[in-house]
């Protein structure tokens, strides 16, 4: 590969994603909820996993926003923290002083982020949940 096609797929990777989970069927939610949720930017590679590499150098533009029925909606970064089944997680941090009011992804770093797959969000309180990918477009 020549330094030019490296630099291309660099660049092409970098390329930042809109991702918007909308909460799956669940007891409460028979029929899932499109009004409790996440929306955050990251990169993608070419199969749809957050590129933990190109995270690195954007960061600071990894932002989530939760909305949740009518709760006032929370804004924080998608932060990548060491732990986890694969030697780090990936969280929603709302405030970076605090780690009580984080949420982890489940194995985000496994996951494809497209339209129509399932992920899951442990929320501050520990409690599971399946959220759908409704949307995944350029930030």
């Amino acid at each position: 590969m020549t330094d030019a096609a490296a630099t291309d797929t660099r660049a092409e990777t970098r390329e930042l994603q809109r991702i918007r989970l909308h909460l799956a069927r669940s007891k409460d939610f028979p029929d899932g909820s499109a009004r409790h949720g996440y929306e955050f930017v990251a990169p993608l590679d070419a199969s749809g996993h957050i590129d933990a590499e190109a995270w690195k150098d954007v960061r600071e533009a990894c932002t989530v926003t939760r909305f949740w029925g009518n709760d006032t909606p929370e804004s924080g970064y998608l932060v990548r923290r060491a732990g986890g089944v694969s030697g780090a997680s990936w969280v929603f941090d709302y405030e970076q002083n605090a780690s009580d009011d984080d949420e982890t992804g489940y194995r985000f770093g496994d996951h494809a982020f497209a339209p129509g797959e399932y992920v899951s969000l442990r929320d501050e309180d520990g409690e599971l949940h399946t959220f759908v990918v409704f949307s995944v477009v350029p930030a």
